[in-house]
């Protein structure tokens, strides 16, 4: 995601499942005609000290985050889910410009604790397709972090500037993007009106102010 991540939210949706990418559910959030999805079954592989500390991490059940995106005290981590999914850009001015991320993911609350399901698109906006729920966040004041995984998309923390219905995400306050893989825009020229899909994975937390 950028500064210039996409606005408005998405008012319809269609399913797509990709081979490898593990039965993708992608949103369909105006993707234009045409976009490329060619190497969308391929995700970097992290080199082997990145991905041996990434393991130890996953082992303690807490993804490695930098102190610059721990969100405000007084909010607490209320879901957890991992994304698999693209980041799609289009050709702007000979260059890649990100229109909009596309992913499901899938994930735990934490109390109670309790499998959830949700889509990643255009805002950035995550909702649940469990009950409905939307958090869409403020892309524009994210703050970002290196990804300990080269070539790939910065990690986040990202306010939320609104909430709707009263499930998963209905009261949450900030999300933080991590342990991102992939997803960084080709490099070179490209030609104009061109659209591709780059594939990324990460993990995805969601908090609440404590009650």
């Amino acid at each position: 995601m950028s500064p210039s991540i996409g606005e408005g939210l998405v008012t319809r949706h269609s399913v797509k499942t990709f081979g490898a990418v593990g039965a993708l559910a992608l949103v369909a959030v105006a993707i234009p005609a045409g976009v490329s999805f060619a190497g969308t079954d391929r995700l970097p592989a992290a080199p082997a000290p990145v991905a041996a500390a990434q393991a130890d991490s996953s082992a303690s059940g807490e993804p490695r985050v930098p102190a610059e995106l721990a969100p405000p005290a007084g909010h607490v981590v209320h879901a957890v889910l991992k994304a698999r999914g693209v980041q799609i850009y289009g050709c702007t001015a000979a260059a890649w410009t990100l229109i909009e991320p596309a992913a499901s993911l899938t994930g735990v609350t934490t109390r109670p604790a309790k499998k959830v399901t949700a889509l990643h698109f255009r805002g950035p906006s995550w909702q649940s397709d469990q009950d409905g729920s939307l958090v869409e966040g403020d892309g524009a004041s994210a703050v970002r972090a290196a990804s300990a995984h080269p070539d790939s998309i910065p990690q986040l923390r990202i306010t939320a500037k609104l909430v709707r219905g009263a499930g998963l995400f209905g009261k949450v306050t900030y999300i933080q993007r991590l342990d991102t893989v992939g997803g960084i825009a080709p490099t070179g020229a490209c030609t104009a009106g061109a659209t591709t899909a780059v594939p990324y994975r990460a993990v995805y937390r969601f908090f609440v102010a404590k009650s």
